[in-house]
């Protein structure tokens, strides 16, 4: 079964502008965040959509409440929003709320890499994950594996989600940081993926339910 998922970063967040971490943690959308939200809704005004999953953070929830309320006024069906733990952020334990640039620096400078995009440069993507679990005094945060364990979880999901058919169209509400990790494990090359995607931007992917999660996505479009 062949379905296409359409991919939305939730709106701007208190902690996106003032550049903190964010992952299982909440700050409420700003009057952008809430305009970013509008913008993705009115873009998706047209796709008749058969199901959607977002995070169990309010911002996803929220998000992805203004999508479907746009969608069904655009005459379309409305399918139940499933909230769900598989589908939030990355954790970021410890560092939840900090600082970014000061958080990167405390996972990255034991290793010569004081920034995010070093480590992401000289060790690669998921070493962002561990390094931050290991300077982490109480070890909270995910480390790459356990990460990619919970979000391979949500695409499975997704593919047992009952009524859906081939073809059919899904809402997702995703997060900036797990977008990233999604291009750069189905998609490196090609894409600017120095930032993350915008807020409200969609990402389009096909998911093909039959087959190994590897060879599963296909992305169709970045942070458009």
């Amino acid at each position: 079964m062949l379905l296409h998922l359409h991919l939305v970063r939730h709106g701007q967040t208190y902690f996106n502008r003032y550049n903190r971490l964010q992952g299982w943690s909440n700050s409420p959308l700003t009057e952008k965040g809430l305009e970013d939200a509008r913008r993705a809704a009115e873009r998706l005004s047209g796709v008749d959509l058969a199901a959607a999953f977002c995070s169990d953070t309010t911002r996803a929830m929220q998000t992805a409440t203004m999508i479907l309320d746009r969608n069904e006024a655009a005459g379309h069906r409305r399918p139940p929003l499933v909230a769900d733990m598989h589908f939030r952020e990355q954790f970021y334990g410890y560092f939840e709320g900090q600082d970014m640039s000061m958080a990167w620096w405390a996972a990255g400078a034991p290793h010569g890499a004081p920034t995010y995009a070093q480590i992401v440069a000289e060790h690669g993507l998921g070493a962002t994950r561990d390094f931050l679990k290991d300077a982490d005094p109480f070890h909270d945060a995910e480390s790459d594996a356990e990460y990619w364990t919970r979000i391979e979880g949500g695409f499975a999901l997704i593919a047992a989600a009952p009524g859906l058919q081939d073809g059919d169209h899904v809402l997702q509400i995703s997060h900036g940081n797990t977008l990233l990790s999604l291009m750069n494990r189905f998609a490196p090359q090609g894409h600017d993926l120095t930032h993350r995607p915008a807020n409200g931007s969609v990402t389009d992917m096909d998911f093909d339910t039959g087959l190994p999660l590897d060879r599963a996505v296909r992305v169709v479009s970045y942070d458009a």
